[in-house]
């Protein structure tokens, strides 16, 4: 499921992209915000399927081996562990899996299947498929252990699939390694004898409702924000202050005068650690000095309202 640190980012992605469109439909923006939070899960599933995919694909290569007219022995008797799979057989018996891929047409891998091909071929020549066959036992640890092992090792650092996603949707960009977080996670969380079930995509309704009122507060209040910041740095010109940079002050402002259940110090610290993977080299360091100050006069000012964890 998507965590807030991710929702922070795709917020700062859209504010970006207004800033530099020059745009300021904000209710578009935020539709758009929403749906491209929502295309993650198709990311997500699409990840599962190509398990399965890969799956089929060695049962259908089985089987034109087998009628060979100088079959070998091999293509006569060949190790079919990976069709037995039991973790994979959950995951294509999910409900809730297929569900969504008849509701949102996820044909991806029968439209463009030369991507199951690629997958297919790279876990052929690996030793993680090797020892795979080549172990004695039976049982669903091993089963899944080898599905993590090729999610991780095959699928998630393939550049050509990596370039695939990114050309069908360029949010995904960005929402790639977390997503192959997400799915490591949802296999590493199955159990035997248990229904394998799609995660959701928010953890709860606080977090589904925090994407569109964090991005609508800060883009609405954006002005007044930039009045605070000039404030805090007499010796910079606002043109002169990287434009993440004042985004993620921006939306770290919002956060301490409107989430009363965040503390100040989970604000500034997610923000620090966004600004270390999207802005400049010194960037972390300005936005920590800068929400300091300002984080000090508001508390002082009595302009802060936390309550439950956000006192914390």
């Amino acid at each position: 499921m998507i965590n807030r640190r991710h929702i922070r980012v795709k917020v700062m992605q859209s504010m970006y992209a207004m800033q530099q469109s020059k745009n300021d439909d904000v209710v578009k923006e935020g539709k758009f915000l929403k749906h491209s939070i929502l295309k993650m899960f198709d990311l997500y599933v699409l990840n599962l399927l190509m398990i399965i995919e890969v799956q089929k694909l060695t049962e259908k290569k089985i089987a034109i081996s087998k009628k060979k007219m100088l079959a070998t022995k091999e293509d006569l008797t060949p190790n079919t562990k990976i069709l037995n799979n039991v973790l994979i057989d959950a995951i294509k018996n999910s409900v809730g899996l297929e569900s969504y891929y008849e509701i949102n047409k996820l044909n991806n891998w029968e439209v463009d299947s030369e991507y199951v091909k690629i997958i297919y071929e790279e876990l052929l020549k690996s030793e993680i498929y090797r020892n795979y066959l080549d172990t004695f036992e039976n049982s669903f640890n091993v089963d899944r252990s080898f599905v993590i092992d090729f999610f991780r090792e095959i699928i998630a650092p393939n550049e050509k699939l990596a370039e695939y996603y990114e050309d069908k949707m360029i949010t995904w960009v960005d929402d790639i390694p977390f997503v192959n977080t997400w799915v490591m996670k949802t296999l590493s969380k199955s159990k035997n004898n248990a229904t394998f079930i799609l995660e959701s995509l928010y953890k709860n309704k606080d977090d589904e409702d925090f994407v569109l009122e964090l991005f609508n507060k800060t883009f609405l209040k954006q002005h007044i924000y930039e009045k605070e910041i000039a404030s805090k740095t007499p010796n910079w010109e606002t043109d002169r202050i990287a434009d993440i940079d004042m985004i993620l002050i921006k939306m770290a402002i919002t956060e301490f005068l409107n989430f009363p259940s965040i503390p100040v110090k989970v604000s500034i610290n997610e923000y620090i650690e966004i600004a270390k993977d999207y802005s400049t080299q010194k960037s972390s360091f300005f936005i920590n000095g800068v929400l300091d100050k300002i984080s000090k006069e508001f508390e002082r000012d009595k302009r802060i309202e936390k309550i439950g964890r956000g006192l914390l």
